[in-house]
């Protein structure tokens, strides 16, 4: 799924939580503070905005509180975002590839990771990097999930000016689109900054953020 129904004014914010084994070791060295925005959970909550975040199994695992206060908060949902980010497809992104024969377990070893958290959960994945094939689409299919990019790419991972962001995100924006952003401060420093422009933005255009199952009903 690219973007939902174009009709109506809901648009779904959603949020990747990236960790791999070098950014834990980055955590574990002190070479980084967190790849934990709190300001973008602090906005969201303050301003009661429905959002659908992707988290990786390592992430949750690396940050069990603030995944409860994501699964805790009724607007917002849980998805699939592998266990350790790793490329389903050559080439992506320089990305480690994950082999073809473990493509199933890395997904299905994640939901179980998120599981315990309760909240509310989804069956919706999304591939590291956007990258996926025939094979990768094959591995997922006994595992139910809908598979979601996006039609809206913020380019929020190491910006250094928030300013873009915002002119990526709102220039393309039309009902029924799926935004990507990242809550993983220390790769994308300048999302808290624009997103409560993007968030005014919305509202000037007369569109409401939603779950992505909401935006996804009817699709």
């Amino acid at each position: 799924m690219d973007h939902g129904p174009r009709t109506g004014n809901r648009v779904a914010l959603t949020f990747d939580a990236d960790m791999t084994d070098g950014m834990l070791s980055n955590l574990r060295a002190g070479r980084v503070t967190s790849y934990a925005n709190l300001r973008i959970l602090d906005l969201l909550e303050r301003e009661q905005v429905p959002a659908t975040f992707f988290l990786t199994g390592k992430w949750v695992q690396r940050y069990p509180e603030i995944t409860r206060r994501i699964a805790d908060n009724p607007r917002f949902e849980l998805a699939n975002h592998t266990y350790g980010h790793a490329a389903f497809t050559d080439d992506c992104y320089d990305l480690p590839r994950l082999p073809v024969g473990d493509l199933t377990d890395d997904v299905a070893k994640t939901f179980e990771v998120i599981e315990p958290y309760g909240g509310r959960q989804t069956r919706y994945f999304r591939f590291p990097g956007l990258c996926h094939d025939a094979a990768a689409l094959d591995a997922l299919a006994p595992l139910g999930v809908t598979v979601v990019d996006g039609d809206v790419i913020s380019g929020d991972p190491f910006a250094t000016a928030w300013k873009p962001l915002v002119g990526a995100v709102l220039d393309h924006l039309r009902p029924g689109s799926i935004v990507i952003m990242h809550v993983t401060e220390a790769n994308a420093a300048m999302t808290d900054e624009a997103l409560p422009h993007i968030l005014a933005g919305l509202r000037e255009r007369g569109l409401a953020p939603a779950t992505l199952s909401e935006v996804l009903a009817g699709a």
